[in-house]
C-alpha cells in the first residue's frame, strides 16, 4: 500500500504507534465511512487537546492511566475505559502512567457514526467502562491489521467490523450515567455463574441462592444490563445445550429431558419452542 503522510490529527507524543488511513477525504454523503485508525502507546508527556474534532472519534485505554476531559468535565482513563468525542465536543486527554498508557483509536465520518455511538452512550458526555478488556483488544487488533492491508474488500470488512464493535461496546458496558459500577459486577458474576452451571439450574431461584442474592435482584440486574428477564437467559442457555444434544450428538428428545432435569419431554418441548418457535421433535424430523 503506497505510503501516506500522517494528518495533523494524529499525535507524535508517543514512543510506539501503529497506524492505518483508508478515507482522509470522505465524501459528504457518506453516511458511515471509516477514515482512519490504530494503536499508540504514549510518551509520558502526552497531551492532546482539541476543540473541533473534524471526525467521529472512538478510543480505548488498554494499558497505563490517565485523565479525560470532556467538556468542561474530568474524568480518570484506565484499562477498559472506552470514550468518544466529535464535531463541536472540546475534549483533552492526559497520560498520568509512568510507562505510558496504549490506546487504540478510530475516527470515523458520517451520521451512522454518530448514531451508533449515541445509542452505545459513547456521546453522553462521559467514557464508559468494559469489563471484557482482552475482547475489546482483540476486536481492535483484527480491524487494524485489516486497516492496514487494505486488500480488496479491506474496506468494507473494516466498516462492517467497526459498527459491530460499537455495538458490543454498548453490550458490554460496566457503566452509565447513575448506574453502579458494582451493580454490574455483581451481574457479571451471576451471569458466568449460570454460563458454567446452567445444566443443573432450573430456576432463578437456585441462582439466587448460589449467588447470595434475592430473586427480585437478580431479575432486576438481568433486565438492566442483559435487555432480557433472567429466566429467559438461563433458558436461552439450556436449550442451546438441548440443541447441540439433539442434532449433533443425536439424542432422543425424552433422553435430553431427563438430563437437563425436566418433569417429562412434553414439558421440555413446551420449553424447547418458547425458544425456537417450533418442537425439538419437528426440527429432527426435517433433518
Amino acid at each position: 500500500m503506497e505510503d501516506i503522510q500522517a494528518p495533523e490529527f494524529v499525535s507524535k507524543q508517543t514512543v510506539e504507534a501503529s497506524h492505518f488511513y483508508l478515507d482522509l477525504d470522505p465524501d459528504r454523503a457518506s453516511r458511515f465511512t471509516v477514515v482512519c485508525g490504530g494503536m499508540e502507546r504514549t510518551s509520558l508527556d502526552y497531551v492532546i487537546e482539541r476543540s473541533n474534532f473534524p471526525f467521529w472519534g472512538l478510543e480505548f485505554v488498554d494499558q497505563g492511566e490517565g485523565k479525560l476531559q470532556l467538556e468542561n468535565e474530568w474524568f480518570d482513563l484506565k484499562r477498559g475505559t472506552v470514550f468518544a468525542y466529535g464535531p463541536g465536543v472540546r475534549h483533552r486527554i492526559e497520560n498520568s502512567s509512568k510507562t505510558g498508557m496504549r490506546k487504540y483509536y478510530l475516527d470515523m465520518y458520517g451520521t451512522d457514526a454518530k448514531s451508533l455511538l449515541l445509542e452505545a452512550n459513547l456521546l453522553r458526555g462521559y467514557p464508559l467502562q468494559v469489563r471484557n478488556v482482552k475482547e475489546l483488544t482483540d476486536l481492535f487488533s483484527i480491524i487494524s491489521t485489516e486497516g492496514k492491508d487494505d486488500q480488496f474488500r479491506s474496506r468494507d470488512i473494516v466498516s462492517l467490523m467497526t459498527r459491530a464493535m460499537i455495538i458490543k461496546i454498548a453490550q458490554r458496558k460496566s457503566t452509565t450515567e447513575g448506574d453502579s459500577p458494582k451493580a454490574f459486577e455483581v451481574y457479571e458474576d451471576i451471569r458466568q455463574y449460570m454460563e458454567d452451571n446452567f445444566r443443573d439450574l432450573t430456576s432463578i431461584a437456585q441462582v439466587a441462592e448460589q449467588c447470595g442474592y434475592t430473586t427480585v435482584y437478580v431479575s432486576r440486574l438481568f433486565k438492566r444490563y442483559a435487555a432480557r428477564g433472567a429466566y429467559q437467559y438461563l433458558l436461552r442457555l439450556r436449550m442451546n445445550y438441548a440443541a447441540d444434544l439433539l442434532f449433533t450428538q443425536g439424542m432422543k428428545v425424552r433422553d435430553v429431558a431427563e438430563m437437563l432435569q425436566f418433569a417429562d419431554a412434553f414439558q421440555f418441548s413446551r420449553a424447547f419452542k418458547r425458544v425456537y418457535g417450533v418442537p425439538p421433535s419437528q426440527l429432527k424430523r426435517s433433518r
